[in-house]
């Protein structure tokens, strides 16, 4: 018989901190969400649109075509990617099927272990302050938990990573985030370019230094209607590079535009075999002074089989100052946000739950 966690202290001290999480919650045979999971209605994820409506979701952009004669259509493509949406799909992108198939397999691996062998890597005990495991987002500051176990690894270097990060996945998630790196570094070369500056490898690595690797796990749940993954956010960095599995269940949220008679309305990005998913961060919109969207994006929980994603983060260096490119805000008659170290961005960023894109007041003008 299942334990009964109606008591959310019994709850929080078995998931969070005893570091069980929702996969200890699935396996020791509960038969219904907790309440301590119960999305409030306007949060909740119910039947959305299956296919969807903008291309940029649902067609891939060939990135091998940038070294042939189709350059400037791609070129294009990913501009105007970033620019509406802010969500798009690549393949062609230098990472093999190998690779992205034993990730997968290396993130399922790591969370099926016994809960004792993750929670060696919980904050506080962690070997490494750049290694966590953990459950939701901020446990302690969320009035609903999201239905998500993760792995945390911030990059520093080669020597560091192979010591501390877990055997099941080091090597493979290494690989991962130097390939990505690499591909983050000529995405976002054409978007700065567009923007109308030239900037150096130094700068442009001053926009990505920081760099980590996460992997989610969804388990299967028995109400996937009452929660949800991921809630409402927007991701604080510069580009995320997403590899997910074909369950699917990520969403992003198109914004309403009078202009053209859209309505708000939330698009899934399908899996795609091979694929991985590119989306623009709050620090590239804030450096582009809103030229560029950081899609508020969420993902919907399933109770047919447990679910693995797997992002690179790539972020600015904590001591970078970002702000808008001071001749986009001439152009625009104004800068829309002002300049934060990017510390104070995270620390902001991480000290609340996930509230849509709230987080970009923090650096707004004139935030209400």
């Amino acid at each position: 018989m299942a334990p009964s966690f109606d008591d959310g202290n019994t709850l929080f001290d078995f998931v969070v901190k005893e570091g069980n999480g929702v996969k200890g919650l699935v396996d020791s045979g509960i038969a219904k969400v907790p309440e301590k999971y119960i999305q409030p209605p306007y949060e909740r994820i119910g039947k959305l649109v299956e296919n969807s409506k903008d291309h940029f979701s649902s067609i891939p952009i060939d990135l091998s075509k940038l070294d042939g004669p189709q350059h400037d259509q791609v070129v294009e493509a990913i501009i105007r990617a970033a620019e509406t949406l802010g969500f798009f799909q690549v393949i062609n992108h230098g990472m093999s099927l190998d690779l992205l198939e034993s990730l997968k397999d290396a993130a399922h691996r790591f969370f099926r272990q016994p809960a004792d062998a993750k929670a060696v890597y919980l904050k506080g005990v962690s070997p490494s302050p750049f290694v966590k495991y953990g459950t939701s987002f901020a446990p302690e500051q969320e009035k609903a938990l999201e239905w998500k176990d993760y792995l945390s690894m911030v990059y520093t270097n080669d020597s560091d990573a192979r010591k501390h990060w877990p055997k099941e996945c080091k090597e493979v998630a290494l690989d991962y985030l130097k390939s990505s790196t690499n591909m983050v570094k000529r995405l976002l070369g054409i978007l700065i370019k567009n923007l109308g500056v030239t900037v150096d490898g130094s700068k442009l690595e001053s926009l990505i230094g920081t760099k980590l690797v996460n992997m989610n796990f969804y388990p299967t749940c028995p109400n996937p209607e009452l929660t949800v993954g991921v809630g409402r956010h927007s991701d604080m960095g510069t580009l995320t590079v997403l590899l997910q599995d074909g369950i699917g269940g990520l969403y992003v949220k198109l914004e309403e535009d009078a202009l053209v008679g859209r309505k708000e309305e939330w698009l899934e990005i399908p899996p795609i075999p091979g694929a991985l998913v590119i989306n623009v961060g709050d620090s590239l919109q804030i450096l582009s002074n809103g030229r560029y969207t950081s899609a508020e994006h969420r993902v919907r929980t399933t109770s047919k089989q447990s679910r693995v994603s797997i992002p690179v983060f790539t972020a600015p260096r904590p001591t970078e100052k970002i702000g808008p490119l001071p001749h986009l805000a001439k152009l625009d008659g104004g800068a829309l946000y002002r300049d934060v170290i990017f510390q104070e961005y995270m620390n902001n960023f991480f000290g609340h739950s996930h509230e849509g894109k709230k987080s970009l007041d923090f650096a707004k003008i004139n935030a209400n």
